[in-house]
């Protein structure tokens, strides 16, 4: 690759270290040049010459770089999107791209002024276990689907530290947490639903803000999907539980690609993105005659790497970004919504 482009990471805690930091160090054609770090500097024990800027606006005021990844707080994306972007850079920001669709069309419209890119990182759609799921759907060996659930659970009582997430402040709580990743996930595979009802909660004790959330998306031909969140479950069920008139396709959470990269283990490394042994699908068939046969499929192996690697194409070559700017708006529509 002829083309290198510097970038810049407004933050570097876990988002900085964990989901973008490895992959821009992996990928030939980025060259992370410079962080935001306010209190501690822990980037030059990561990346020997890297720049610790104190603050956000010396690395905007960086010439050298060209795009800008935005893994700041929620509550503050639109308002740092707007400031890169007025700064003459390309931006990545992370999910929730914006708190409101309004504020999402702000920045999309400045994007299109300025001659400047927009890409949002939703990593998960290049997660293995939805990987798997969409390559059973594409396959069609499920015929018809009639139900399709996709789940994100966990258990966790107690009211954690980050008050972006904590506080009711805009785009805080679970649904704009967990809810980007699981309406993506769903608006990538089937488009924007006819309509949606969305219920929430709060279940955890002192909470300030949603901890629950379900919402049901209507498509055509009776397409059915559901997207949950809780975060007071302790029995964890399947992620990814499809039906359709052809058989079931049920699927567990199982991509490892953040377990490893806490652990250190980069992107390039053997043995990366590859699902652990015991964690396959279960895929039932039904034939004409009504017998069932029930299989294991593994996933293939996955990484986050692939989303950098459109960044870089549409940058480079001009190439169409998979996450498109009508994706996010119908998910901010949703997640807004009452």
């Amino acid at each position: 690759m002829t083309k290198v482009i510097s970038t810049g990471l407004m933050a570097y805690g876990m988002s900085g270290k964990i989901f973008h930091s490895p992959f821009l160090t992996a990928h030939p054609g980025f060259k992370l040049h410079a962080v935001t770090e306010r209190n501690q500097k822990n980037a030059e024990k990561d990346f020997a010459g890297i720049i610790s800027y104190d603050s956000i606006e010396e690395l905007l005021n960086d010439k050298e770089i060209e795009l800008i990844v935005v893994n700041t707080p929620n509550n503050t994306h639109y308002d740092y999107a707007i400031q890169a972007l007025n700064a003459g850079k390309h931006i990545l920001v992370e999910k929730p791209f914006a708190a409101t669709s309004a504020e999402a069309i702000e920045i999309f419209e400045l994007a299109e002024t300025l001659d400047k890119k927009v890409f949002v990182y939703q990593n998960r759609r290049w997660d293995s276990d939805f990987v798997a799921v969409k390559n059973i759907i594409k396959s069609n060996k499920l015929g018809k689907l009639s139900e399709v659930h996709f789940r994100f659970d966990r258990y966790k009582a107690s009211i954690g530290v980050k008050s972006f997430k904590e506080e009711p402040v805009a785009a805080s709580g679970l649904p704009y947490d967990l809810g980007p990743h699981l309406i993506d996930q769903a608006i990538s595979l089937f488009g924007k639903p006819l309509s949606f009802h969305k219920i929430s909660g709060r279940n955890r004790k002192n909470t300030k803000v949603d901890d629950f959330f379900s919402i049901h998306l209507s498509y055509p031909d009776s397409l059915n999907v559901f997207v949950h969140a809780n975060m007071m479950v302790t029995d964890i069920q399947p992620s990814f539980v499809l039906h359709g008139e052809s058989g079931s396709f049920i699927k567990e959470r199982a991509d490892v690609q953040e377990e490893q990269l806490l652990k250190g283990i980069k992107p390039n490394e053997p043995g990366f993105g590859i699902e652990a042994k015991g964690k396959e699908a279960v895929f039932t068939l039904i034939s004409e005659n009504g017998e069932r046969t029930k299989r294991l499929v593994p996933s293939k192996p996955a990484s986050y790497i692939s989303l950098f690697e459109a960044v870089y194409q549409s940058l480079v070559n001009k190439e169409p970004y998979p996450i498109r700017e009508e994706d996010i708006l119908v998910q901010l529509q949703i997640l807004e919504a009452e």
